[in-house]
């Protein structure tokens, strides 16, 4: 794991609490969303040195491990120490450790270096105030030309949401998500769109659910 650049804030504290909480089985499969859309959209995990990818608020690695498996070098980062933990043990249960690279990030205050073909956010929300916006305009920063940026994110609650006072909740729809990310030109959209999902909480429980789902290229220079 790579070194710490994290000191205690809110959002490390909520996010340790959380995942100190949770079954450390829950989340270490791939979102089925986001394993459609990377599938479609990037089938080939790059050549040479097989591709970097970079995947943000990470939890407990389930899209990270995905990704080292079909040969991506995936820097999955996270706030909170213990989700890394598991991320790490997880690659090493895989066999997975030479292409998975646990990084310990508060976005609002650091950020990876380098490029990267795939950046993914899945479900970037958090109840303590962050500069979100300002995080994901940095993720498509580090997208490398031809490289695919590429956001998960809720458009409705499910009843085993962490979030307190689920009525007063709204969620921006996804061209809003896409305009806030003030891309200009050099982009081609892929998918921009929320379609509905059945989903399943920790307990076990089932809800219908509707994501936001952006998918965005970094056109090649000619």
């Amino acid at each position: 794991m790579s070194s710490d650049t994290t000191k205690a804030t809110d959002s490390a504290a909520f996010w340790e609490n959380h995942y100190a909480g949770i079954d450390p089985q829950w989340g270490t499969r791939p979102n089925a969303v986001f394993a459609e859309v990377v599938t479609a959209l990037a089938p080939e995990p790059g050549s040479g040195d097989g591709g970097r990818a970079l995947d943000l608020g990470c939890g407990h690695g389930g899209d990270a491990l995905w990704l080292a498996s079909l040969g991506w070098d995936v820097t999955a980062v996270d706030v909170s120490a213990t989700a890394l933990e598991r991320v790490a043990a997880g690659a090493a249960a895989a066999g997975l450790t030479d292409r998975v690279h646990p990084s310990r990030h508060d976005l609002a205050r650091s950020f990876p270096d380098g490029a990267f073909e795939l950046v993914t956010a899945s479900y970037f929300h958090t109840p303590v105030e962050i500069p979100r916006e300002q995080v994901l305009r940095r993720a498509a920063e580090a997208v490398a030309p031809g490289g695919l940026l590429v956001l998960v994110e809720h458009a409705s609650l499910a009843p085993w949401s962490w979030r307190d006072g689920h009525e007063d909740v709204t969620f921006p729809s996804p061209d809003d998500v896409l305009a806030s990310l003030r891309l200009g030109d050099g982009w081609r959209t892929e998918r921009c769109l929320a379609p509905e999902r059945s989903a399943t909480g920790p307990g076990g429980e089932t809800a219908t659910v509707t994501d936001n789902v952006i998918a965005v290229r970094r056109v090649r220079p000619h």
